[in-house]
């Protein structure tokens, strides 16, 4: 289940997550990127036309048409929640991002996608979001710190964490994420900046 979050215009479709933009200097031009329930593509285009190339992955086919002739981006139709994980066993990336999106029986699958020395970049809604709208079924709905635990449990380090109400015009509550794979030899302990709010 994806939800438009982000206000803001950018040919067409949304303007990147400030979050994103916020991380993105740990995703190098060239890298290969999985955009996961991307939509029209706000992000893959945003990260395509900076050098990244992009592999943006939804169910909606004619969503996934309006990128079909981007540099960079190479999209995939795929029922996520009702058909088998769609990318190779052992496919990796250099960073995975994910907006505005959860089914959690995914979680394993999208931390196993991050590369060694890769970026996990996530950002969806939070509970107490159903004061303020949609989505307000707990399915959709992040328990208090369950992005930073599925971080722990897969042996990512976290970078940055928040749990926050955004204000108006459009609030709601999110949990965001940016989290990196250790590099072979590389120590993959925890070192967080935690911004924890209400």
């Amino acid at each position: 289940m994806t939800h438009a979050g982000v206000p803001g215009m950018m040919h067409g479709v949304g303007a990147p997550s400030p979050w994103l933009v916020r991380w993105a200097h740990l995703i190098p031009s060239g890298a290969r990127v999985l955009d996961l329930a991307c939509g029209h593509g706000r992000h893959a285009r945003w990260l395509a036309a900076r050098g990244a190339h992009v592999t943006a992955i939804d169910r909606d086919e004619a969503a996934l048409a309006t990128m079909s002739m981007l540099p960079n981006v190479t999209t995939l139709a795929a029922d996520l929640e009702g058909a088998p994980w769609p990318l190779a066993e052992g496919a990796t990336f250099d960073a995975v991002v994910v907006t505005n999106y959860l089914h959690r029986p995914l979680l394993s699958h999208i931390a196993a996608s991050v590369a060694p020395g890769g970026v996990l970049i996530y950002e969806t809604f939070a509970q107490g979001n159903e004061r303020y709208g949609k989505p307000s079924n707990p399915l959709f709905l992040l328990a208090p710190g369950e992005l930073l635990d599925a971080a722990r449990m897969a042996d990512l380090r976290v970078t940055a964490f928040e749990d926050v109400t955004l204000p108006a015009p459009h609030a709601a509550c999110v949990q965001r994420l940016c989290a990196t794979r250790a590099t072979p030899g590389e120590n993959p302990g925890t070192a967080a900046l935690y911004e924890a709010t209400a």
